[in-house]
């Protein structure tokens, strides 16, 4: 029962800390600063999405839910497993930024939106950790939880990388 209690523990830490952070606007971001920290943040964003995207389909090939695809060998849930660790990896300097230069704000919708997101993000892939360790979940637990990591990272994705990207406006709304 107390790893259900982890990825919100993990969540709520990571919000409580935005919040009590004083934020550092100027913090530079491998050698970049101001536009260039939000543009390069947008773009290993954006191969952030782009991994995930991958994990999404070799997840799915591995469980036998692509039509037209024969099972998965082996090597699929090698690079799986690697490809995540990558994302997990990549991930972790942009948030670090994001927590440390800007907190958790509630500012606007757009900001309330990405700093829940980016603190949830944690708390999912903790989640998914827990269930692909513990097989004695039910079969839909992986599925719900490598979904929700999967759709965290695209709305932390659309929005700041993609409403950067887009010349600070979110496309369709």
């Amino acid at each position: 029962m107390l790893w259900l209690l982890l990825p919100l523990v993990v969540t709520a830490a990571l919000i409580w800390f935005g919040l009590v952070h004083t934020p550092e606007y100027r913090r530079r971001f491998f050698g970049t600063h101001g536009l260039g920290v939000i543009q390069l943040k947008s773009q290993l964003g954006s191969a952030l999405l782009g991994l995930a995207l991958i994990q999404l389909f070799l997840a799915l090939w591995m469980y036998g839910r692509l039509p037209g695809l024969r099972a998965a060998p082996h090597r699929v849930g090698t690079a799986h497993r690697l490809i995540g660790l990558l994302a997990f990896l990549l991930s972790i300097p942009i948030a670090q930024q994001c927590i440390l230069a800007y907190g958790v704000s509630f500012t606007g919708p757009r900001e309330a939106l990405h700093s829940l997101a980016g603190c949830f993000l944690y708390g999912a892939f903790v989640a998914k950790v827990i269930v692909v360790r513990h097989r004695r979940w039910p079969g839909w637990a992986l599925p719900l939880a490598g979904g929700t990591l999967i759709t965290v990272i695209a709305v932390s994705w659309y929005s700041a990388a993609l409403w950067f990207l887009n010349g600070f406006r979110f496309p369709g709304l």
